[in-house]
């Protein structure tokens, strides 16, 4: 069932799906630990054909030859010139070259490799033995929400792309909500992050102020027990509640979050209040208040500088402010 044809599939449905898709993934990892994941790699398929910079004729693609991944053959066509043999995988969308076919089909195997990685990350979000060789945009609104969680992080932000379509239907708002409370998958930060960006539009996503609340409440307890700021997660977490739904309860929820347990949302609180100003300006002396006396009591002598100056850079009115202390442990 296509995302653009949601049927009868219930938002109840989706969180229950996920959760015992999170279980599931806790068990093959065998952790709940929280995994750091690299930066987004974007991929860009297919790549310019090499064959085009020399001029090829459907006439010189007269061999054939094949190469194998992951216990999978792709045949490819074989072009032998002055310009050295050339081989085109019809099947992947891709060529490459060497000056022996044995040099081509090694490249050849090496510059496809970004989309096989892909499409094998994909099927193992989506639970599946193999590669991916559909679109994202044909699978379901469960198997979409898994996406979030795969480790190639443009996948996710694809997936993402495919739920903000979606977002006036109301579907998806329980799922999400859920991924940013989830304290197991070990790709959670991943997911968190993709769905954090989706609620810096969270009034698409909801029909009534109970709805804003439950997505509120569950970015602030993100922030008031976070471990660590893998993805940018939990800062994530402080732009949305104070720069883009400060009137939503953000401003409030992030002055409470100056007491959070966890230094790193402490950390998120503090950035995020510099953006509640920008929004509403009538809390400035209140904001300033609350980081001043946060400073005094911090026990972390990083935050208490930072909580400090940012005071110090809302109360003159600037434009900018000082950037995020990093901590030792994150180095």
């Amino acid at each position: 069932m296509a995302t653009g044809n949601l049927g009868s599939v219930t938002a109840e449905d989706l969180v229950q799906g996920l959760r015992a898709a999170i279980e599931r993934a806790v068990a093959r990892a065998g952790s709940s630990v929280a995994l750091k994941p690299g930066h987004r790699v974007r991929l860009h398929w297919p790549p310019h054909p090499v064959s085009y910079e020399y001029h090829l004729s459907p006439g010189n693609w007269t061999g054939k030859a094949r190469f194998e991944v992951e216990g999978e053959g792709f045949e490819v066509i074989v072009a032998r010139t002055s310009h050295g043999v050339f081989g085109r995988c019809v099947e992947l969308w891709h060529e490459d070259r060497g000056d022996s076919e044995q040099e081509m089909l090694e490249n050849l195997t090496q510059s496809s490799m970004p989309l096989l990685r892909r499409q094998l990350a994909i099927n193992r979000a989506l639970e599946r033995s193999g590669r991916f060789t559909g679109h994202i945009r044909e699978l379901g609104p469960l198997d979409i929400l898994k996406l979030l969680y795969c480790d190639d992080r443009d996948v996710a932000a694809e997936a993402q792309t495919e739920i903000e379509t979606h977002a006036s239907n109301g579907l998806f708002l329980p799922a999400l909500v859920e991924i940013v409370r989830d304290q197991s998958h070990p790709n959670r930060r991943i997911a968190q992050w993709c769905a954090l960006d989706l609620f810096e539009d969270l009034p698409s996503f909801c029909s009534k102020p109970e709805d804003e609340r439950m997505a509120v409440d569950a970015i602030r307890d993100l922030i008031w027990t976070a471990e660590d700021d893998y993805a940018r997660a939990v800062f994530k977490a402080g732009v949305v509640l104070g720069g883009h739904i400060p009137n939503v309860d953000g401003g409030e929820t992030l002055l409470e979050c100056l007491r959070a347990p966890s230094k790193i949302g402490r950390r998120s609180a503090i950035h995020g209040l510099f953006h509640v100003v920008e929004w509403i300006p009538s809390l400035r002396d209140k904001v300033v208040a609350a980081l001043d006396d946060a400073a005094k009591v911090e026990p972390e002598p990083l935050l208490a500088e930072f909580a400090a100056l940012m005071a110090r850079d809302i109360e003159a009115g600037d434009s900018d402010h000082i950037p995020e202390p990093v901590f030792p442990d994150e180095l």
